[in-house]
């Protein structure tokens, strides 16, 4: 693997796999392909557009000739595609959208990776597509249970891999994360909004009771997981990736202010979400075969996302301060206030 086509790149995680893939490898050269929506931030590829085996190329998944020609350019061998819609508040709002990039998209990726029997080709999941555990872990076996547009799109988009590999051959791995923090994200997601909302001492928009479950992690343990996967794990093979434990958000909202010394009186409950999942849990034992494990616990992970969101106010300001964000969190939280 030499020339890695990394879709999605300049958004959160994958700007970070890139970031990571070109300190520790000197010997491949990363292709961006990334549309830049609203969530794909030429800022995040700042600290490597100098790195002679950096290139960049903006298009969209779903143009199959654009991919087409960065194949060729490029003489892409593997791809990892992190290009997707991600966010379920956005999905519950306009998901024609995430199925277009998230099914579609892949289906294009996956043809090309077909016509050029390229060495790998990696799918970046979520742990949404089991739905709602509310006991025990999942694992990759488990039946799909999607409960938003996202998480249909998503598992959409695997199943859409598997039958490559059983129909093509092709050599398709998965990873399905949980939910990811650190550098880069979008303030859209809960720890973004609530680190950046806290600084600006403004309410931090809690969902209903707030004992919602997440496994946070930090993102390079995530990245870290994928390149085990993109070099030990075997085609047609599911990995999960996470720490195993989880955080109730509201657990979440008081680490966050503990941590910047902010009042507790931030939090401000808001209608829960329609569907939302209560819990998410994963069993990484598999992943965990292979050599990887997080470095990161929650608290750790989240006292360097804050770290990292108070260093860099100029990421992030300048994306809040923007009207395309100030009118998404209007529609997303007016009017939602719960009186505790």
């Amino acid at each position: 693997m030499k020339n890695l086509l990394v879709t999605g790149g300049a958004g959160f995680i994958g700007s970070n796999f890139v970031h990571m893939m070109l300190e520790r490898y000197n010997d491949i050269n990363v292709v961006v392909f990334d549309k830049l929506t609203y969530a794909g931030n030429p800022d995040n590829l700042l600290p490597v557009e100098n790195n002679p085996h950096y290139h960049f190329v903006q298009g969209d998944i779903c143009d199959a000739e654009a991919v087409d020609a960065a194949m060729q350019q490029h003489n892409i061998d593997t791809i990892v595609n992190f290009a997707a819609e991600t966010h379920v508040d956005r999905s519950l709002m306009e998901p024609g959208g995430f199925i277009q990039t998230d099914v579609y998209g892949t289906f294009v990726l996956l043809e090309a990776a077909k016509k050029y029997q390229i060495e790998r080709y990696h799918q970046i999941s979520t742990d949404e597509v089991y739905g709602a555990v509310l006991t025990g872990r999942s694992v990759e076996t488990d039946r799909l249970h999607t409960r938003s547009p996202y998480s249909a799109a998503k598992a959409g988009a695997d199943l859409m891999c598997l039958a490559y590999y059983t129909s093509f051959d092709l050599p398709v791995t998965i990873t399905r994360g949980s939910n990811n923090i650190g550098p880069y994200q979008y303030p859209e997601k809960v720890v973004p909004v609530f680190v950046t909302n806290a600084i600006d001492n403004k309410p931090l928009p809690l969902y209903g009771d707030g004992m919602q479950m997440r496994d946070y992690q930090y993102v390079l343990d995530h990245c870290e997981g994928i390149d085990m996967v993109l070099r030990k794990g075997q085609p047609g093979e599911i990995y999960n990736l996470g720490t195993g434990v989880e955080s109730t958000n509201i657990e979440l909202a008081h680490l966050i202010l503990k941590l910047l010394g902010k009042p507790e009186s931030l939090i401000q409950p808001i209608t829960d979400r329609p569907g939302h999942d209560r819990r998410y849990a994963l069993d990484c034992s598999k992943i965990k075969a292979l050599g990887w494990n997080s470095s990161h616990n929650f608290e750790q992970a989240v006292e360097a996302t804050v770290k990292w969101y108070v260093d860099n106010e100029w990421w992030w300001r300048k994306i809040k301060d923007g009207r395309h964000y100030q009118e998404y969190y209007r529609r997303q939280y007016a009017g939602r206030e719960v009186t505790p």
